[in-house]
């Protein structure tokens, strides 16, 4: 009995599939109302907040502004600007307009707001999540800021990248909890919820799950020769 073969999934569709699905994924979070993980909190509080005196300033722009800051640190770092730093500036970027358009998709579904609806809609951003960020490791293109981050400090000071992950998870957390507070008052947790932690606990766990299961049916390959201009 001859073993299926794998379809190809070419690693630059699976860096645009990635976005997509990381946008409506973190829609869907946020119309459930149950917190957001901590990689994006910041970025949404910040959003809420400027929001409020611009009204412009959307969530998407406040994910590629906070990314912004993010690379500057990471230059800092590594006292060095290099061209993968551009474009992960550039991924967050169009991520950030992906997400503002996702947010308006989300918003004509139908959405009771009941309790067993913001748990399918959780469930199914989170889910959406996972595989973008599992789709994400399986391209060359930059990735957005927060993963470079990571990669990056593991590697000027010799880290396992596992605790390096784990250290920026706690401080975007801690990082969230003090915005709040600052912005809204002692004791209010926007963006912070249940969900949060759950995304915390789980997110490891379905990204590795996602990429068994994409792997087992693609063959991830370059449609472009441009990995080497990226690597750089």
């Amino acid at each position: 009995m001859q073993s299926k073969t794998k379809r190809t999934f070419y690693t630059e569709a699976a860096y645009a599939v990635g976005i997509i699905l990381l946008a409506l994924g973190t829609a869907f979070m946020e119309r459930a109302d149950f917190g957001l993980s901590m990689i994006v909190a910041p970025a949404y509080i910040l959003h809420v907040k400027l929001s409020q005196y611009f009204s412009f300033f959307t969530f998407g722009m406040a994910k590629y502004v906070f990314q912004a800051f993010l690379i500057l640190i990471v230059v800092l770092i590594r006292r060095r600007f290099k061209l993968g730093y551009l474009f992960s500036f550039v991924t967050a970027v169009i991520y950030g307009f992906v997400l503002d358009g996702a947010i308006s998709l989300v918003s004509l579904v139908p959405f009771g707001g009941t309790m067993p609806w913001r748990i399918v809609y959780f469930l199914s951003g989170m889910l959406m999540c996972s595989m973008g960020v599992s789709l994400f490791f399986h391209t060359y293109i930059s990735p957005e800021a927060y993963e470079l981050l990571v990669k990056e400090v593991a590697e000027k000071y010799n880290f396992p990248i596992s605790k390096t992950k784990t250290a920026y998870d706690c401080s975007s957390l801690v990082l969230s909890i003090a915005l709040s507070f600052a912005f809204f008052g002692f004791g209010h947790f926007e963006a912070i919820n249940v969900g949060t932690f759950i995304c915390a606990v789980a997110n490891g766990f379905l990204i590795g799950r996602a990429s068994i299961v994409f792997e087992k049916f693609f063959e991830f390959k370059d449609a472009l020769p441009m990995r080497n201009f990226f690597e750089k």
